[in-house]
């Protein structure tokens, strides 16, 4: 193993992000197959147990045979924020290259990614009243005309947050309302959790976006032959959560809970579910294209990719 103390390598930490149903997860799989590598997720919802189908979290037989960190960590009642996030992943690379092992970093959450490649900047702490404000702002006037405001006070952050983005618009508009500061100011001033680390950092480019489409709806359908609806009933008749909670906030949950709620029928709750996917992954190949730190890797370009790990790690000692 690279002798870290002397200075002769840096230890290597690996990152692969793409949007949902790109495939990530089957990639890293495979190389796991191959190298010794441990799988650390970078996913806003595979923290919550129960979230299961909808997530389509990896089974527990490959987690078995295939280590998977930071998924199952906590309930859905709490939530889980970035910051636990990058200190929990830290934990994670710290106690997998004590093994003699490297972690492989997954997912398509990119503002957990952004957290690890760029630091997370010192903000303050939630306030539940100026929240409050917000939300009442927002179910008088929507979504899209607080994040006008936010483009007003700060373009940056409001071009990289989507109209509709609620949780993002209200946390952007908080920091400002309280530090009198652009949020987007503010996360310039970081340092990466990653410094000192060999990091490596890859994209997976989708197909043919009306194939990613396409893959996306069928996965919809798979989900809800497996169950996915009594999946959210079974979440809902727990009776301690709501749709504010941030786990119910998840693509397809909120979706399928308001149709529980009597909002509109199961094929309209499905359809819905399907738009917010496919908007979720048009949002994360936005932020894709305008990161300059990774690597685009190409769906046919698999097995040069898993080579030139297996080989660098060689290289490496590992």
């Amino acid at each position: 193993m690279p002798d870290e103390a002397n200075g002769a390598h840096r230890l290597p930490v690996y990152l692969l992000g793409g949007p949902t149903g790109a495939g990530k997860t089957d990639w890293a799989i495979r190389l796991a197959e191959r190298a010794p590598i441990e799988i650390v997720s970078v996913d806003s919802a595979l923290v919550y147990r129960g979230l299961d189908i909808g997530t389509a979290k990896p089974s527990r037989e490959v987690r078995a045979r295939i280590p998977h960190h930071l998924i199952d960590v906590c309930d859905p009642a709490e939530n889980y924020s970035a910051g636990r996030f990058v200190a929990d992943a830290l934990g994670c690379i710290r106690a997998i290259h004590a093994r003699r092992r490297v972690p492989l970093l997954v997912g398509g959450t990119m503002l957990y990614l952004r957290s690890l490649l760029t630091g997370l900047a010192e903000l303050p702490g939630a306030d539940p009243q100026l929240r409050a404000q917000i939300e009442a702002r927002a179910a008088a006037a929507g979504w899209p005309s607080l994040h006008a405001e936010l483009a007003r006070l700060d373009p940056q952050a409001a071009a990289r947050i989507a109209p509709n983005d609620a949780q993002r618009i209200q946390r952007a508009l908080e920091v400002c309302y309280t530090t009198g500061r652009p949020i987007s100011e503010l996360q310039r001033r970081t340092v990466s959790p990653l410094a000192g680390f060999e990091v490596r950092y890859w994209m997976l480019s989708p197909p043919d976006r009306a194939v990613l489409h396409q893959r996306l709806a069928e996965r919809l359908d798979r989900m809800m032959a497996l169950g996915f609806l009594d999946e959210v009933r079974g979440l809902r008749d727990r009776g301690d959560l709501t749709p504010a909670h941030s786990s119910m906030r998840s693509v397809g949950y909120r979706q399928l809970w308001a149709h529980l709620g009597g909002d509109y029928d199961l094929a309209e709750g499905v359809r819905r579910a399907l738009a917010a996917t496919r908007q979720l992954a048009k949002r994360q190949l936005t932020w894709m294209r305008s990161e300059r730190r990774g690597e685009w890797l190409e769906p046919a370009a698999e097995g040069a990719w898993s080579g030139e790990i297996c080989h660098a790690l060689g290289a490496l000692g590992f």
